[in-house]
């Protein structure tokens, strides 16, 4: 069954979801709209590539073809990362991507996407849908004319891919590195020169040198961009993003003037990908981490001392971002708030041994 066809009949079987999208077939008929869709992510690329075409297709099988959203490769409508203005000033309907893609507007978007040291898929889901994160990110974005949308997770990822392995930090300053987000801030204390490429500019960059090292997803997603033909020394675990959320960032008149059937069916399909898109990031990484072994790639763990200075350097840097940014403070008393009430369950909840 394919999730366009699943996610149709959860629609369906709800009652209160059944009767937002009972039209008739005239009226279904007369609210026809097509749209165009920026996906930050190729289709080439594992688990994150096939998110855009799949939300695309689920709404156009529910709506029987009447809401059509056509889905566009990283550089056909704008830059693979650079869809936010775009987005919000109707140059593009819709976009797929990652809140850390945001950064340079507003480093809350980062703290929305993921943060070092922070939690697991679960966690992070549940701070988003019940805690009350997605409705500051609603308000946040809104300011700028778009309507966002929680529409993905991702398991934990790889915290680096180097051509020597890494025994001190002193080795880190003075590398060139693409890092993500929050996680960035922290590599540039330790004397890093940090860059955010779109997942399709690494490569090149890696192999001109204009890249000492890099970092960007899941080892499966890692694997179909080629980062183990050059470095090889991959280190875990991914003390940068234990989890990730991804986006879908509707310019916000666009959104106003959809039907809300059609408006349900995007919100459905986007909770429908997350639980598709956490199980495809957790079933492909062993096979991926297998391949990447047997073309010589040797799998790093980060000892317990260096894990420590990377958490001093991120405390470091969460005490100055929220102190510049009062969106970002309101984040992390949102999450805190939630992480405090939530800990005499994750505590004593879940088996550890």
């Amino acid at each position: 069954m394919t999730l366009a066809t699943w996610t149709g009949r959860l629609l369906t079987s709800a009652v209160a979801v059944g009767a937002v999208l009972a039209v008739s077939t005239v009226e279904a008929q007369a609210q026809k709209v097509r749209w165009r869709m920026h996906s930050a992510f190729g289709t080439n690329v594992s688990v994150l590539g096939p998110v855009g075409p799949r939300i695309a297709d689920a709404v156009r099988e529910m709506s029987q073809g009447d809401f059509d959203i056509r889905v566009f490769e990283p550089g056909a409508l704008t830059g693979g990362f650079a869809y936010y203005d775009a987005v919000g000033q109707g140059a593009v309907d819709v976009a797929y991507g990652t809140p850390g893609a945001n950064t340079g507007k507003n480093s809350a978007y980062g703290f929305l996407a993921s943060w070092p040291f922070g939690p697991g898929a679960v966690e992070f889901n549940t701070w988003l849908l019940r805690g009350g994160g997605v409705e500051i990110a609603e308000e946040l974005y809104a300011r700028d004319n778009i309507k966002y949308m929680y529409c993905g997770l991702i398991p934990p990822e790889t915290s680096g891919w180097f051509r020597e392995p890494i025994e001190s930090l002193d080795q880190l300053k003075g590398l060139k590195m693409r890092f993500f987000a929050l996680g960035a801030l922290v590599m540039q204390k330790l004397g890093v020169s940090t860059q955010q490429l779109a997942a399709g500019d690494i490569y090149p960059a890696l192999e001109l040198g204009t890249l000492d090292a890099t970092e960007f997803s899941m080892p499966s997603m890692d694997r179909t961009l080629g980062f183990y033909q050059i470095a090889k020394y991959n280190y875990f675990p991914g003390w940068h993003q234990q989890s990730t959320t991804n986006e879908l960032l509707i310019n916000m008149d666009k959104w106003n003037e959809l039907p809300d059937h059609y408006k349900t069916m995007l919100e459905q399909a986007c909770l429908a990908n997350a639980i598709v898109e956490l199980a495809d990031g957790e079933f492909e990484q062993p096979q991926a981490l297998i391949a990447n072994q047997a073309d010589g790639v040797q799998i790093m763990t980060w000892p317990d001392e260096i894990l420590d200075e990377f958490e001093a350097a991120w405390e470091e840097v969460l005490a100055e971002e929220l102190e510049k940014n009062p969106d970002l403070q309101r984040m992390w008393d949102s999450y805190s708030a939630f992480a405090e009430s939530y800990k005499i369950w994750s505590e004593v909840g879940y088996l550890k041994r």
